[in-house]
C-alpha cells in the first residue's frame, strides 16, 4: 500500500508523523498496563468465592441445563467449535455486541456475574454441548482471553450471555441466572470489604485504560489526517480489485 502514498509531499511532514506514532503507541502500552492489573484483581475476586462447593453446584446447575435444552444428537457425531470474540474494552468504554448473538439465537440465558464466576459454568455447557453433537461458537473474555464469557449454539436458538460491569441485553432474556448470589453467603461475608475494595480499583484501573485508549485513537485520527491528503485512494481501491481477482481464480 505504500504505492498509494506522495512520499514527497509526505517528507516535510515526517516529525509530525513520528511524534504521532510514539505517542499513541505509549498510551497503547499504558492501557494494556491497566487491563492486565484489573484482570488479575478481578481473578482474586474469583478466587476468593470459588469454593469447592460453588464449583459442584454450578456444574450441577449445567448438567441440568443440558438434559432440558441440549439432548443428544442421534446422528453420534460430536459438535465443532469456533472461537469468536463478542465483546472488547474500546476507547468508548467496555461493549459487547448481544445484537449479533440474539440475531442467531431467540433463546437467551443471561449470567448475572460481577466476580468471574460464569466460566465455572459455561465450560461445562460447552463440553456437554459438543458432546451431544451440537457446533458452539465460544466467545472469550476479552479481558481475561483464556476464560470463557459466552455461548452461542445457534442450532438451538439457544445462547448463554454473561452480563456484567455495567453492560445490559437489550431485550428481555429467556432466563436469568444471577451468579452473584450462588457464592456462600458465610464467604460473602468474611470477603465483603476485600471485594468491595477489588471491585473499586479494578473499576478505576478499567477506567484508565478506556481513558489511555481514547487518547490513543485520537492521536491515531491526527496521524490519519496527516497521510490522508497525500494518500491515492482511487490506487489502493485498484490494489483491493486486483487482490480480489486474484482470490477469485483459486
Amino acid at each position: 500500500m505504500g504505492e498509494c502514498y506522495d512520499k514527497q509531499a509526505l517528507w516535510p511532514l515526517r516529525q509530525e508523523i513520528m511524534n504521532c506514532m510514539s505517542g499513541y503507541k505509549g498510551c497503547y502500552q499504558r492501557a494494556y498496563r491497566c487491563l492486565g492489573a484489573a484482570a488479575e484483581i478481578m481473578e482474586d475476586q474469583r478466587a476468593t468465592l470459588l469454593t469447592d462447593a460453588l464449583a459442584q453446584k454450578l456444574a450441577k446447575r449445567a448438567r441440568g441445563i443440558l438434559v432440558r435444552e441440549l439432548p443428544r444428537n442421534r446422528d453420534g457425531r460430536t459438535g465443532q467449535v469456533k472461537l469468536r470474540f463478542l465483546g472488547a474494552v474500546t476507547h468508548r468504554g467496555p461493549m459487547c455486541l448481544y445484537g449479533t448473538a440474539l440475531a442467531q439465537c431467540g433463546r437467551v440465558y443471561t449470567l448475572s456475574d460481577s466476580c468471574g464466576l460464569a466460566h465455572e459454568m459455561l465450560v461445562h455447557l460447552l463440553a456437554g454441548a459438543v458432546a451431544n453433537g451440537y457446533d458452539v461458537t465460544a466467545c472469550p473474555d476479552p479481558m481475561v482471553p483464556d476464560r470463557l464469557a459466552h455461548l452461542l449454539i445457534p442450532q438451538r436458538g439457544l445462547a448463554f450471555l454473561t452480563v456484567s460491569g455495567g453492560l445490559s441485553l437489550p431485550e428481555t432474556p429467556y432466563r436469568r441466572i444471577r451468579l452473584d448470589t450462588a457464592a456462600d453467603s458465610e464467604v460473602l461475608r468474611r470477603s465483603r470489604p476485600r471485594l468491595r475494595f477489588a471491585k473499586k480499583v479494578s473499576a478505576a484501573l478499567l477506567e484508565e485504560a478506556v481513558d489511555s485508549l481514547a487518547q490513543a485513537k485520537a492521536m491515531h485520527d491526527d496521524l490519519e489526517a496527516i497521510y490522508n491528503p497525500h494518500v491515492d485512494f482511487s490506487l489502493a481501491g485498484d490494489i483491493a480489485r486486483g487482490i480480489w481477482d486474484e482470490i477469485r481464480t483459486f
